[in-house]
């Protein structure tokens, strides 16, 4: 996979009503068109279990309910903490699959194709347990009383007396970075509060399910989210490098079809 951001050191901001279209989910008629939403999402790997063929490992629905579930893990590490556990409950099972990155934007496709179908196969995406935390926290600190976070966190800096949000260069235009990783913020608002030293203490990070961001991409019509860049974890995108060979393979597509059991 190709380095996902090449941006400059400037940071800037920008108007902030994503934050209320997010929110309260005034959508709009028009929205980004399928292709331009898979280009927002085809630069972000994500792990499925998989077997040789490329069917995803899926949990069979119990009896009388209807529709498999593929677990789609953001970190690398958890996937692969997942087959560990498989090796000791199903070793033989275990043996036929293993972790495979694929991109958030072959999930997403075979999820909207999927949609409307009897026995659809259904993705359940999986935080890491270190994000999660973290967005709890930063709900709490804004006063909000919550004790679970319903999706997978991204994370995207505001600042200033109108709270807009942070951009960064990439190429000829500005974006909106969202991170997987809070942590993976750090350098932005360094380098903002560095080049801006009097709005540095309006800084603040919102954080958003990625599910939420998807369908906002989907059925909004709001100049904001096409300046929206996800930013995977320096984890995940070295891993994906490391298993690809120095021409760069595409990171293989998850198919709707269970491994053997």
């Amino acid at each position: 996979m190709k380095s996902l951001v090449r941006w400059g050191t400037t940071v800037t901001l920008v108007g902030s009503t994503l934050v209320g279209s997010l929110v309260a989910g005034g959508f709009r008629a028009l929205a980004l068109t399928p292709e331009q939403v898979a280009q927002k999402l085809r630069p972000v790997p994500v792990f499925t279990i998989a077997n040789g063929q490329g069917a995803p490992l899926v949990a069979t629905p119990p009896k009388g309910q209807q529709g498999a579930v593929a677990g789609v893990f953001i970190s690398q590490r958890d996937a692969q903490a997942f087959l560990q556990a498989l090796q000791s409950k199903n070793p033989s099972l275990a043996k036929e699959v293993k972790v495979v990155p694929v991109s958030l934007a072959e999930v997403y496709q075979l999820n909207q194709a999927n949609q409307g179908k009897k026995d659809k196969l259904d993705f359940a995406y999986v935080p890491t347990k270190q994000q999660v935390e973290s967005a709890l926290a930063l709900l709490k600190q804004s006063g909000q009383k919550v004790n679970q976070f319903n999706g997978t966190p991204l994370f995207v800096a505001r600042a200033g007396k109108e709270k807009g949000f942070l951009t960064i260069q990439q190429g000829n235009r500005s974006v909106i970075p969202m991170f997987f990783n809070k942590e993976d913020l750090s350098p932005l608002l360094e380098n903002f509060k560095k080049q801006q030293p009097n709005v540095a203490s309006t800084v603040d990070i919102q954080v958003f399910p990625l599910e939420g961001v998807m369908e906002a991409l989907k059925k909004e019509n709001d100049p904001q989210l096409d300046k929206v860049v996800l930013i995977p974890s320096r984890e995940s995108l070295e891993f994906v490098r490391s298993q690809q060979p120095a021409r760069g393979a595409a990171p293989q597509q998850a198919r709707p079809a269970p491994a053997k059991k």
